[in-house]
């Protein structure tokens, strides 16, 4: 009952923080922590005892599973070399600068010193996430961040291994480097054979029930049998999640898909909840026999800074000096390189794995109180000072956020390609005795939905366009059918699995309609990125610059209507036409008989190309 009873507190806990954060603003992380300190002191709240085990084996494979299936693995190719250059490293560099300070202000050997080095060295992939995410910062940034917390734990475990069989016995360079190969490639093949044995299981499997008891049981078949052969547990979780989160679209059903999404995020926000609560409760523990040891209050406190300052200071040297060499800089949207190497040197903040690892320490350790303390000061600090800190650094740098236009106008181009390839399935599948309404009507809906997602492009959406009313429409009709299967439902009369099979129906196409009206105005003039696929049209046609202010649709005018909803100019001639979503598509239909194949946008603040004949934006 004890136990129950507490796991409903911090599940309340964890909810009211959240609540509270999303209200106010501020970190999620830290004011957790804060709650377990305060916690930890009060009479009726129990010893709270951190159990190396379960954080290693119960909590951090699912967290590193959750973060690693939201993860790009193409992103992740993409930054492979700086990823590595900070989850390696900066790993490495961190535990011997520490190793050092600490062996000559405590009475211990370099080893013990190198050990400490390497509990504090690894950032904490939940922490940079959280804070990565909520300031709004480059997606290729987030991308090395997220890349860098999700490796580095396996750096630092492996290397606090090899430093505690450095303190019990003598080991060659030799010897450190075998077991860092062993551990790596270990941990990368069992990875890579788990979700091989997983997505063909997958493949077979039409129940979201059972596909998502397999996703459950994924990080853990994964982590264990590495560290049962001396491979990193840590790195085998990771590649299993980025390679099934990478194969999904063709290993799941889409229904298994949805309820793994689902189930996974939140399992995540209780996790990383509680992990940061579970945190915040070892603080009385930890210092109180930081003060029952011989070396005082005063030293201990000096350890705990320095090796704060410490870990602070070599991650901002080492970013500054290895990020550039990576080539971080390049693709658009990118700041300056040395705005990102400071960003990213000051998300440095840690989190449970760091006090895991000490408390792993074992008892005969010298200073081992010491050293658990200068764990925990560099948790909370590194939250209270970098994390407080990165939001107003991001916003003073004006670092480029993603821009909610150019993500709208990437994904109409992405659905109006999908659009083409379904329409070309369509044809080539369909049978003459198919009628010809039912034809119709799917590409209706085809059309219908890629039309949405182009209003959503100039005058801000406008909510007059026919997709974004049609939406609106279609709500207000499945409200009226929820509430009659309601009444329905207390007539008793209808068997309730009936009843159960129409709601979800309902459900599903509420889900899958665009509700929201209000989207975040663009900070810049829309334009379609530089970077990606472009064709020959595009490569001859002219560069959208300016903003155009086109009298109307040449069409609609010449008709003596006004009926269009966006403009479009065609670069060859000058001909101004009406989109897609507007009655009569003259825009379309001037590019098919002049053979002229690139348009731009004459919508306000928008300067991006789209290619008829290639569907590509430019």
């Amino acid at each position: 009952m004890d136990i129950a009873l507490g796991l409903l507190v911090a599940a309340s806990a964890v909810v009211a923080v959240q609540l509270l954060v999303r209200r106010t603003g501020g970190s999620a992380p830290l004011v957790l922590v804060l709650v377990g300190v305060v916690a930890s002191y009060l009479p009726a709240v129990p010893p709270v005892v951190l159990e190396p085990e379960l954080v290693l084996v119960g909590l951090l494979p699912p967290l590193l599973y959750a973060s690693a299936l939201g993860t790009s693995l193409v992103d992740v190719r993409h930054d492979l070399r700086a990823i590595g250059l900070l989850s390696v490293g900066l790993v490495v560099v961190t535990a011997l600068v520490v190793g050092v300070v600490v062996s000559a202000l405590l009475p211990v050997p370099l080893a013990v010193g190198i050990a400490l080095g390497a509990v504090v060295a690894p950032p904490d992939a939940v922490a940079a996430t959280a804070v990565a995410r909520r300031v709004g910062l480059p997606r290729r940034v987030v991308t090395v961040l997220e890349g860098e917390s999700l490796v580095n734990d396996a750096s630092a475990l492996v290397l606090l291994r090899t430093a505690l069989v450095a303190v019990a016995s003598s080991v060659t360079l030799l010897e450190t480097g075998a077991l860092f190969v062993l551990a790596a490639g270990g941990g990368v093949v069992v990875g890579v054979v788990v979700a091989g044995l997983a997505g063909g299981l997958r493949r077979r499997l039409d129940d979201p029930v059972l596909d998502t008891t397999l996703s459950f049981a994924a990080p853990f078949a994964a982590y264990l049998p590495a560290e049962e052969i001396g491979a990193s547990g840590v790195l085998a979780v990771v590649v299993t999640g980025l390679l099934l989160g990478h194969r999904s679209p063709v290993q799941q059903t889409a229904r298994s898909r949805i309820s793994e999404r689902l189930t996974w995020r939140t399992v995540q926000f209780l996790l990383e909840g509680g992990v940061f609560l579970l945190i915040g409760l070892q603080a009385a523990d930890v210092v109180g026999a930081a003060l029952e040891g011989d070396l005082g209050l005063g030293r201990s406190l000096v350890v705990c800074a320095a090796v704060l300052a410490v870990v602070v200071v070599v991650r901002l040297v080492y970013v500054a000096v290895a990020l550039p060499l990576a080539g971080l800089a390049g693709r658009r949207g990118d700041v300056p390189s040395r705005r990102v190497v400071l960003v990213i040197g000051w998300a440095g903040m840690r989190g449970v794995v760091t006090l895991a690892a000490a408390a792993s320490l074992p008892v005969s350790t010298p200073q081992r109180e010491v050293l658990l303390l200068a764990a925990l000061v560099v948790v909370g600090g590194t939250l209270l000072l970098q994390g407080t800190t990165l939001p107003p650094l991001v916003r003073a740098l004006r670092l480029g956020a993603p821009d909610p236009g150019e993500d709208d106008l990437a994904h109409a181009a992405v659905l109006d390609r999908t659009r083409a390839a379904a329409e070309r399935r369509l044809e080539s599948v369909r049978r003459p005795e198919d009628p010809q309404d039912v034809v119709d009507g799917l590409r209706d809906r085809l059309r219908r939905r890629s039309d949405r997602a182009w209003e959503r492009l100039g005058r801000g959406g406008d909510l007059r366009a026919p997709g974004r009313a049609w939406v609106r429409l279609r709500l207000e009709m499945l409200d009226a059918e929820r509430a009659e299967l309601l009444a329905v439902r207390d007539e008793g009369r209808t068997p309730d699995e009936v009843l159960r099979l129409v709601l979800g129906e309902l459900d599903v196409e509420e889900s899958l309609l665009d509700a929201s009206a209000e989207r975040e105005e663009r900070t810049r003039a829309l334009r379609a990125p530089v970077a990606g696929p472009t064709c020959e049209h595009l490569a001859a046609a002219p560069v959208a610059r300016d903003d155009l202010a086109p009298e109307g649709c040449d069409g609609c005018l010449a008709l003596g209507e006004r009926r269009w909803e966006h403009l479009r100019r065609c670069l060859a001639c000058g001909y101004t036409g009406c989109c897609d979503s507007s009655p009569h598509r003259h825009a379309a239909a001037h590019a098919a008989a002049q053979q002229h194949p690139v348009i731009r946008s004459a919508e306000p603040g928008e300067a991006w190309r789209w290619c008829y004949p290639h569907r590509l934006l430019g």
